[in-house]
């Protein structure tokens, strides 16, 4: 997928955290940022990814809407007058948390605002919502998963947005430390002791994969 990098690195760094070769694992990669995608990362395959024949789908972002009725287009055409270049400026600039707040889309923002904004806390629910419905989603494909990874902007730096995503996982063994979770910015496992899947918190280093690959081609 778009983030496909992303993901390639923290599936391969978290093999190494476990100690496990990356081809037994069964992993759900979360690249969370003002961009968002989640892969389903199966024997060192991607079996599953949220964004599609654009970045537009998947979970609701920075700006754009994620996954919707594809009704709602005909329907602002037909209706609110919106020509397709409207529509797609209106999916892609004026939607997601930016339109679900209504004040911003950087997560920051939202952060501090959600006390006092009942947007801004909506916003930041419905996010972590459709993550956590595409957790369970990959889950249910591969039959499981060893680990969950979050990664990217949001990912390595919102302890309140991974706190609400892993919050009812428990019944498939997500359950993670409060206090390690209490991070930013830097490679943690915040996996509660008694977890029987592993929650890490995994830094990207997309150029780094882009070298590996370089040089594994010129090879």
């Amino acid at each position: 997928g778009f983030h496909g990098t992303s993901h390639k690195y923290v599936s391969q760094r978290a093999a190494e955290i476990l100690g496990k070769p990356l081809s037994e694992l069964k992993l759900i990669t979360m690249h969370l940022g003002n961009g968002s995608s989640v892969s389903a990362v199966m024997h060192g395959h991607s079996v599953d990814t949220s964004m599609g024949f654009t970045p537009l789908a998947g979970v609701a972002m920075g700006t754009r809407c994620g996954d919707i009725d594809p009704a709602i287009v005909t329907y602002l055409m037909e209706k609110g007058g919106y020509n397709a270049e409207q529509v797609d400026e209106l999916m892609n600039k004026e939607s997601g948390v930016f339109g679900i707040s209504g004040i911003s889309s950087d997560f920051r923002d939202l952060e501090s605002a959600m006390n006092t904004n009942e947007r801004a806390k909506l916003a930041l629910d419905m996010f972590a919502y459709d993550v956590k419905k595409l957790v369970g989603a990959y889950a249910a494909v591969m039959g499981g998963a060893d680990a969950l990874i979050f990664t990217a902007g949001i990912g390595e730096n919102t302890k309140i947005i991974r706190e609400q995503i892993a919050d009812g996982l428990e019944f498939m063994g997500v359950k993670i430390d409060k206090e390690a979770n209490d991070c930013r910015g830097i490679e943690r496992d915040i996996s509660a002791p008694d977890a029987r899947v592993k929650t890490l918190v995994i830094p990207t280093n997309e150029e780094l994969m882009i070298a590996k690959d370089t040089a594994e081609l010129v090879k």
